[in-house]
């Protein structure tokens, strides 16, 4: 089958035809994001492959559409970027990858934790430039602080897990709790209790309408002054506005994002050469207790080569008529 490839980078290009040998499909990839200005080149292929950033809103699926296309398989497990109603209407199904190595993102936001409380990231920069002094990279011991996980699914769990193992108390919020997190020795709170509670919290729940800007002013509001802030789920479930208020007043005393709400402009892309014009992405970096990287805690082999393989085992599934195991729907 053919297959256009959008947000193709090296790796993707590398691991999506090392995979491919096992299904054979003429894959043609983009370095360009979706979008309405480069729909025409997915003119002809039955299915496309999108990733995070992609545009994939109704004017861009009726033009799919009216090209041939009639499937979307995202690489990844957030599915927002997709008006699924709009894929409906125009008979265009869906499909992500449900399932890939959670310890990645997991194990990512440990480490942004970890650099972020115990200044790794300054002390690097320093002892670069010879400067060997411990003011200012004081933190603080994780054993016996409160976590809080917002989102207890897969990656939600692993994490939890890693700090437990931590010695940490861990408390939980979830619309669908999971025994699995209790059997790990957490605890379920409402949201309110656990930002009141929680000296550290880490976002692993998906962007719907009803978690966008779940870290608001008012959550904000409740924390204990000091709390670290970790999301490596989606930008958008924090405001990033709030989150700089908080950060000027003290109330949050780190913040640590994998994640940007407005980063569709900006990441996966060598942007060091050009004047970045987003004053607020700006205005973040300049905080010393703000730690910020682009998307990447995904990016492990294990994980990329899961997501490589249940994309075209999907891609496959669709051109033999098969059942889609991964298929996303627009609820009824």
């Amino acid at each position: 089958m053919k297959v256009a490839v959008f947000s193709a980078k090296r790796y993707d290009r590398a691991l999506l035809t090392e995979a491919n040998l096992h299904h054979g499909h003429a894959l043609t990839f983009q370095e360009a994001m979706l979008g309405p200005e480069t729909v025409v080149l997915a003119a002809g292929y039955p299915a496309v492959s999108v990733f995070v950033n992609d545009r994939v809103d109704a004017g861009v699926l009726a033009a799919l559409a009216r090209g041939g296309t009639r499937l979307v398989a995202t690489r990844s497990t957030g599915f927002n970027q997709i008006d699924l109603e709009a894929a409906r209407e125009q008979g265009i199904r869906v499909v992500r990858v449900t399932d890939y190595s959670p310890y990645s993102v997991a194990e990512f936001a440990v480490g942004l934790l970890l650099t972020l409380n115990r200044r790794i990231h300054r002390a690097y920069e320093r002892t670069r430039g010879g400067n060997f002094e411990l003011d200012g990279l004081m933190g603080f011991d994780l054993h016996g602080r409160t976590v809080g996980v917002i989102g207890t699914g897969k990656i939600g769990k692993v994490f939890a897990g890693i700090m437990r193992g931590f010695g940490c108390t861990v408390l939980g919020h979830d619309v669908y709790p999971d025994p699995g997190f209790e059997a790990l020795g957490g605890r379920y709170v409402p949201v309110e209790q656990l930002m009141r509670e929680s000296d550290v919290v880490s976002l692993h729940c998906p962007l719907t309408p009803e978690t966008r800007h779940i870290i608001n002013a008012d959550s904000l509001s409740l924390v204990k002054p000091g709390l670290i802030l970790v999301n490596t789920s989606r930008g958008g479930l924090v405001d990033t506005n709030a989150a700089i208020g908080a950060l000027k007043n003290g109330l949050l005393g780190g913040l640590a994002i994998d994640v940007y709400e407005q980063e569709a402009d900006l990441f996966f892309r060598d942007l060091s050469s050009d004047i970045i014009t987003d004053d607020v992405i700006q205005r973040l970096v300049s905080f010393p207790n703000v730690l910020l990287t682009g998307h990447q805690a995904f990016f492990t082999r294990e994980a990329i080569g899961t997501i490589c393989a249940t994309t075209l085992d999907s891609i496959s599934a669709f051109e033999r008529g098969e059942p889609l195991v991964n298929e996303i729907r627009a609820p009824d």
